[in-house]
């Protein structure tokens, strides 16, 4: 999968994605990323992209024309009109699916925003998608769009040398993941759940289940009514929020 990502600091996209697993898999050809430089496509000497916004304002915005010929440089690379992500507060929330279905594409580009903003006109000759990482502001697209390529590529195949790890993460089926252990037995007094010693598969997975399913319930409740649960999970469901509103009130 190739990553083309627009911005005023290509160094801050090389370095953050050049490590860990997504290094790695850069490295063995399962993914590329591309900075392009704004900055490039500015036409003065100074390679200014942004001026002051009609109509006053605080703050500058990016001019239309550095954004779109840097767009078109790619463009004009691939061969064809890619989807291309403007990261933005007022865009759609990223979740797991939006990952998934993101992690279809060949190639994929993202615009990173600054300053005020970027003027409206080229973001509705270019833009296809509006997300967004979070119900905040940061100072630039280039943080949420580091974010957003780390969890789509772990859903592109080669990226995870266990690929199966990418499907039984947090979220899978809209629930989370369930807690996990490792060597020793028993760390600062507590004990490794005997379940998982015993050795009995079906077992393991019933608890593992169980314990995705209470987790959600108790953390993000706000995910069950997209899970795919049991009418006994949802009367356990039922039993542990009265046991947990219960014990609320005892305190």
């Amino acid at each position: 999968m190739n990553f083309h990502v627009l911005t005023l600091f290509p160094d801050m996209i090389r370095d953050g994605m050049n490590t860990s697993i997504i290094g790695r898999a850069i490295a063995g050809g399962f993914l590329d990323i591309e900075a392009v430089n704004i900055r490039d496509y500015a036409f003065n000497k100074h390679q200014k992209v942004d001026d002051y916004p009609y109509g006053g304002g605080a703050g500058m915005l990016m001019q239309a024309e550095p954004v779109y010929l840097a767009y078109q440089s790619v463009e004009e690379k691939i061969g064809y009109r890619p989807r291309v992500v403007f990261l933005t507060p007022q865009g759609k929330v990223f979740n797991q699916e939006m990952a998934k279905d993101f992690a279809r594409e060949k190639d994929l580009v993202f615009l990173c925003g600054h300053y005020e903003g970027i003027d409206e006109r080229v973001l509705e000759e270019i833009v296809t998608d509006y997300v967004s990482i979070g119900d905040y502001v940061l100072t630039g697209g280039e943080l949420p769009a580091m974010v957003m390529m780390d969890s789509i590529s772990r859903m592109v195949p080669g990226v995870l040398t266990n690929q199966e790890s990418g499907e039984t993460e947090s979220f899978s089926g809209n629930l989370l993941e369930y807690p996990q252990y490792s060597r020793p037995e028993i760390w600062h007094g507590k004990q490794v759940p005997p379940v998982l010693l015993s050795g009995h598969h079906a077992n393991v997975d019933a608890w593992r289940r169980e314990q995705s399913v209470y987790r959600t319930a108790k953390w993000r409740p706000d995910l069950l009514k997209k899970a795919d649960l049991t009418n006994k999970e949802w009367n356990q469901i039922r039993q542990w929020r009265k046991e947990w509103k219960a014990s609320e009130e005892k305190e």
